[in-house]
């Protein structure tokens, strides 16, 4: 169970943890922390993904050697598939989220610009999703935010979003973009 516990605690630290760090922790003595500590480092040594390194004074898990170039590649295709959004297209997929299922019309309606660019990134990285045609003239798209929407924003439902009460308590006024000409921008993403 030492070992387990040991393990779990230099799971979670960033940063090299002493022998008398974890010993306080788990009221146990740095003798028998370091006694578990070297079971622990020769079981990793059979062939695993972590060995345990003693840098700083401290102990702190690190990915085995042999597995560099495997874990850089990994970065690398988490990195590429970071998304970054204008707040144009956060304000389009707030209107989605909070009126779903909604037409492109209706988000145009809504935010008073032009959202066809906007909507086509949002789907690209796999935030919004067709979810049917509405039954109305021309039967427009309806659409909805999918479930890497809720990955991304840390939601467990939809229904975990903030009231929009609760949101517009705390919204802050922006300086316009108004010329006031009252025309309406193209279309921005």
């Amino acid at each position: 169970m030492l070992m387990r516990q040991i393990e779990a605690l230099l799971f979670v630290s960033s940063q090299p943890v002493t022998e008398e760090t974890l010993g306080s922790a788990l009221g146990q003595s740095a003798r028998s922390i370091g006694s578990a500590i070297e079971r622990l480092n020769a079981s990793y040594a059979a062939g695993r993904g972590v060995v345990l390194l003693k840098i700083a004074g401290g102990w702190q898990m690190v990915t085995a050697p042999d597995l560099e170039s495997t874990v850089a590649g990994f970065y690398g295709a988490l990195a590429s598939q970071r998304v970054r959004l204008s707040k144009a297209a956060i304000e389009t997929l707030a209107v989605v989220a909070y009126n779903q299922p909604v037409t492109r019309s209706e988000v145009e309606e809504i935010r008073t610009v032009r959202c066809d660019r906007v909507i086509d990134t949002l789907m690209k990285h796999g935030l919004v999703r067709v979810s049917g045609r509405k039954k109305s003239v021309g039967n427009p798209l309806l659409y909805r935010t999918t479930d890497r929407f809720l990955d991304l924003f840390g939601l467990e439902s939809i229904s975990s979003l903030p009231a929009l009460e609760d949101l517009q308590d705390t919204s802050v006024s922006e300086p316009s973009d108004d010329d006031g000409s009252g025309a309406l921008p193209a279309g921005d993403e």
